[in-house]
């Protein structure tokens, strides 16, 4: 966890300044300051995980529609492809 702003004490003497990357040990002090609340960064995924998640929905909706009885994806008729786009679609927007 990372500090989005700078930690404050009741007088506003600056304890810890924005990006401090909150261990353990600092995280067992915050009581004795009086520190009930702390600003945290939101983070997301990085480029890698973003890629990762993108392929397995990919993967996921071509196993679903792959052709009965077969697991090597063949050439989808244009229903079952309009199909396949739209949940692939539906998938991508309901993650984000």
């Amino acid at each position: 966890m990372t500090l989005s702003d700078e930690l404050l004490d009741m007088h506003g003497h600056v304890l810890l300044p924005e990006g401090t990357v909150l261990t353990e040990a600092l995280l067992a002090l915050m009581p004795r300051h009086g520190i009930d609340v702390l600003p945290i960064a939101q983070t997301g995924p990085d480029a890698a995980e973003l890629a990762a998640l993108e392929r397995h929905r990919r993967e996921r909706v071509d196993y679903l529609f792959r052709p009965p009885g077969s697991d090597d994806g063949g050439d989808p008729g244009p229903a079952r492809a309009s199909l396949h786009r739209l949940v692939h679609d539906y998938r991508a927007d309901t993650a984000s």
